[in-house]
C-alpha cells in the first residue's frame, strides 16, 4: 500500500472513528456531568479525523506535522475522556471495549508518524 492509500484509508477510519464516538455520546446520561464529558469527548473525538484530513491537505511539511501532532493529542484526550466513561461505567464494558481498542491504536498510529516526521 502506498501512501496516498493509507492516507485515504486512515481519513475513512478516522471518520468512522468520528462516527462511533458521535453514536456513544448520544448514549451517555443526560446529567450536567455527562453532558460535559459528552461535549469533550466529541470534541476531542472527532477532531482526531478533521486535522488528518487537514494534514494531507497541508502546505507545507511543518503544517503537516503539526496536524499529525494535534490528531495525536486529540487521540489521548480521547483515550482519556473513554476511561472515565469507563470507570464511571456509564456504558456496557463489552461496547465501549471496541472504541477504546481503536482510540489506542489510532494514538499508537498517529504517534508512530509523528515520530518518523
Amino acid at each position: 500500500m502506498n501512501n496516498k492509500e493509507f492516507a485515504k484509508k486512515l481519513e475513512y477510519r478516522t471518520r468512522q472513528f468520528g462516527i462511533s464516538i458521535i453514536k456513544l455520546s448520544c448514549s451517555l446520561p443526560n446529567t450536567i456531568e455527562g453532558k460535559v464529558i459528552r461535549n469533550q469527548i466529541t470534541k476531542s473525538g472527532t477532531s482526531i479525523g478533521a486535522n488528518y484530513r487537514e494534514a494531507n491537505r497541508s502546505r507545507s511539511k511543518r503544517d503537516f506535522k503539526n496536524k499529525i501532532k494535534i490528531s495525536e493529542s486529540e487521540a489521548s484526550e480521547t483515550e482519556y475522556w473513554l476511561e472515565i466513561i469507563s470507570d464511571l461505567k456509564w456504558v456496557e464494558l463489552d461496547s465501549l471495549s471496541t472504541i477504546v481498542k481503536e482510540a489506542k491504536e489510532l494514538l499508537a498510529l498517529f504517534t508512530s508518524i509523528s515520530n518518523k516526521l
